[in-house]
């Protein structure tokens, strides 16, 4: 008797075990965002600005004007999560500023606490840690420093540059996963950032004085909702 019980014991522990892991390791079916506008708000610096000036969609692309500056924000908090879109810099327009942001908290602004996945032309790959948000890299890549307007900024560069010119859309997968967050730019990674902030938060996408268009945004959330 004593042997079946602790059989017993053993074999709960093994389901308790792989029962936390497979919660852990579930992904929520995934949430389109882009065939409207519905899924989102909208920050915008000038309150003045009506939103369809600054962000509308066309045949299934969000395009974003690129003035003032502010993003669209997810209705929900997301924290564990897979994220594929597409972007690309308007053919024949000199490309420029953009960001997606993840895990923002606290009060919108020019710009939040959040990890950004840059989209800057030239630099997209880059995270940057905005308003004391926490993330580490490798030594060689990474920097932080306190800026009079923005707060503590870390930046994390990319190990290589894979995006393809104006006019071409270019894919973006992020994976967040408790303090790791994984960036693939056209099926390639390009960075990770580990000790990430841990606070669930919105998703966004930017607008920073440069037309740029978004297609395909899906968001798949890993483990229980936060």
């Amino acid at each position: 008797m004593k042997y079946i019980a602790q059989l017993i014991l053993v074999i709960a522990a093994g389901l308790c075990v792989t029962g936390c892991a497979a919660q852990r390791n579930h992904r929520a079916d995934p949430v389109t965002l882009g065939e409207n506008l519905d899924g989102w708000a909208c920050y915008l610096a000038d309150p003045d600005v009506q939103v369809q000036n600054v962000w509308r969609v066309e045949a299934g692309v969000i395009v974003c004007s690129g003035k003032p500056l502010g993003y669209l924000y997810t209705k929900k908090n997301f924290r564990d999560f897979v994220l594929k879109l597409q972007w690309r810099w308007p053919a024949g327009i000199e490309p420029g500023k953009g960001g997606v942001l993840i895990r923002m908290t606290g009060q919108n602004k020019v710009w939040p606490k959040s990890l950004e996945a840059q989209l800057n032309a030239g630099d997209a790959g880059d995270f940057w840690g905005l308003a004391g948000y926490e993330l580490s890299g490798p030594a060689e890549r990474m920097r932080s420093f306190d800026h009079e307007e923005f707060g503590k900024l870390t930046n994390v560069k990319k190990a290589k540059a894979l995006e393809k010119p104006p006019g071409q859309w270019n894919t973006y997968e992020i994976i967040a996963q408790g303090d790791m967050v994984t960036l693939a730019i056209n099926g390639e990674q390009v960075n990770k950032a580990t000790g990430c902030s841990l606070d669930p938060g919105k998703i966004c996408l930017t607008s920073e004085g440069s037309e740029i268009h978004f297609r395909n945004v899906v968001v798949t959330a890993i483990g229980p909702e936060p």
